[in-house]
């Protein structure tokens, strides 16, 4: 079966018991046993639960993996992958990725041992040049967060296989249907599914994705050790979000299409955008060999600094001002300020998360009046550039 079937039914087949079209929620903690020691398959539900591995089974299938793991948050994903290192281990890490992945390594993980460096790995040499003798991961994300950067994930692939090294991806930005790094090389796939998998913003969680049964079982019992699972009801939303994927991906990629050649076009009030599929991006050729569609979330620099993307983001009506992504409706932020925060301030500068930098996460709505927000947006923020 090919994607759009897949979204729609695995994980989602009748329940066996009832013939019921959508499966129960199974909210039970715990399972009856027969006798000690025989269950049904399930005992406890940290350790196991009915509705979150249908969810596994449903986003290991979409990305094109063998096995996945369901989390409480995307973070809780990403913990559970960087707890396969140990003191003394390495990682690189690529320049451009979520505030909250550089935090968890920084305050978190350098505690305990673990060092990384940072490399602008648009250049397969670069990365090569940061490997030692310890190191033992490579973290990226393509497209990146929140400069949007394309990184060639099979060339990572293989530099990283030439080294015996575990390459992460976080795969979030583009979802399953648009990418799977696990077809490109990639050993495992982390995700956020509060965002484009469960699409609706009213969730929170993450999963795991692999094809190695080694690897697997070592992150399976870390979510198990370290409890860090998602309840029965928000794996229930994020399989519901799973069902429409390709309709909504389709439609958040028109969408912000239009809204970057908007952006592009108004070269009075904006110095730069970043998407994937803009045409005059210098990552354009690679992302249309590495991604079937450009996706929802772009960035762009507004001219007038703070005081201008400031009023941007109030001005906009059809855009909500807030964190996170990836749901049906549209969503503006400050990076500097919001998600990348956490940054000391000469890390943001020298990644290039500057005061005039504004990150969109186009929706689903009307296509006008998403373009048509934008553009006001602008005029109110910058009203004598013409």
């Amino acid at each position: 079966m090919r994607f759009d079937t897949r979204a729609v039914h695995v994980g989602n087949e009748a329940d066996e018991l009832t013939g019921a079209v959508t499966p129960p929620i199974y909210t039970s903690s715990t399972f009856a046993q027969a006798k000690i020691g025989e269950t049904k398959g399930y005992e406890y539900s940290r350790s196991g639960n009915p509705t979150r591995q249908r969810l596994e089974r449903a986003v290991a299938d979409l990305e094109g993996g063998k096995l996945g793991l369901a989390f409480a948050s995307g973070l809780a994903a990403e913990t559970a992958v960087a707890g396969l290192l140990r003191s003394g281990d390495h990682v690189i890490i690529c320049n451009d990725v979520y505030g909250g992945t550089f935090r968890l390594f920084n305050q978190v993980f350098r505690n305990f041992g673990v060092s990384f460096d940072r490399v602008d790995a648009r250049s397969p040499e670069n990365l090569e040049r940061a490997i030692k003798p310890n190191t033992k991961m490579v973290w990226m994300e393509s497209p990146t967060n929140p400069l949007m950067l394309v990184l060639d994930i099979k060339e990572i692939a293989k530099v990283s296989k030439a080294h015996g090294l575990t390459l992460t991806v976080d795969n979030t930005f583009a979802s399953p249907c648009l990418q799977n790094p696990l077809k490109l090389g990639a050993t495992v796939v982390v995700h956020s599914t509060t965002k484009y998998i469960g699409g609706h913003s009213d969730l929170v969680g993450g999963a795991v994705v692999t094809s190695s049964q080694a690897l697997y079982e070592k992150v399976k019992f870390l979510q198990n050790a370290t409890g860090s699972v998602p309840g029965p009801f928000d794996c229930y939303l994020a399989l519901r979000g799973l069902r429409t994927i390709h309709l909504r991906m389709e439609r958040h990629s028109k969408n912000a299409a239009a809204v970057a050649d908007a952006l592009s076009n108004d070269t009075a009030r904006v110095d730069e955008v970043y998407y994937p599929f803009l045409r005059r991006s210098p990552s354009y050729k690679l992302a249309r060999r590495q991604m079937s569609a450009g996706g929802g979330m772009m960035a762009f620099r507004i001219k007038g600094g703070y005081k201008a993307a400031s009023k941007f983001l109030e001005t906009l009506k059809v855009f909500t001002l807030g964190e996170s992504l990836g749901g049906v409706e549209s969503l503006a932020e400050h990076p500097a300020r919001m998600t990348h925060a956490s940054l000391p301030p000469e890390e943001r500068k020298r990644l290039g998360i500057t005061d005039d930098l504004i990150r969109l996460s186009v929706g689903v709505e009307d296509t006008t009046d998403i373009v048509d927000d934008v553009k006001g947006a602008l005029k109110a923020a910058l009203p004598r550039h013409s």
